[in-house]
């Protein structure tokens, strides 16, 4: 784990500093590129997740178990991930939204400052609501 980890910090600087030197240049497309790259890697996940749950291809075991013991633990881990994933994308949009109002009402009526940080808590529950499905499932598994 903490091998895979330490290849990975390097290649993860490498394309930090790759997107801003790209969005240094020239803005407008290097923020296309970079888009077009984030929908590249999210419609790769989404078609690895479909071959999984279909069944075309098998997720690699670390270790030996038994098959039905390593069908059911893979789909809990996915689940999890779904769930932060659809959860964290659910709550920042809604805390945008949201914090965006509250800021436009802050600023006109300082006195609502209370009710509108409430509001946005509210909104980012949503997050913790994902993660705590995900302890559940992993639990489980």
């Amino acid at each position: 784990m903490i091998g895979s980890m330490l290849w990975a910090l390097p290649a993860a600087a490498a394309v930090f500093f790759a997107t801003t030197a790209a969005l240094r240049r020239a803005p407008a497309r290097g923020f296309r590129r970079l888009l077009a790259v984030n929908a590249l890697v999210v419609g790769g996940a989404f078609a690895l997740a479909a071959l999984l749950l279909l069944g075309i291809v098998e997720p690699a075991q670390a270790q030996a178990a038994t098959a039905e013991e390593a069908s059911s633990s893979w789909a809990a881990f996915l689940g999890a991930g779904i769930a932060v994933a659809g959860s964290t994308i659910g709550a920042a949009i809604a805390v945008a939204y949201t914090g965006a109002a509250a800021l436009a009402a802050v600023s006109e009526k300082p006195e609502m400052f209370g009710r509108s940080l409430v509001i946005v808590g509210l909104a980012e529950g949503i997050a913790i609501y994902g993660l705590v499905i995900a302890i559940v499932l992993i639990g489980r598994a």
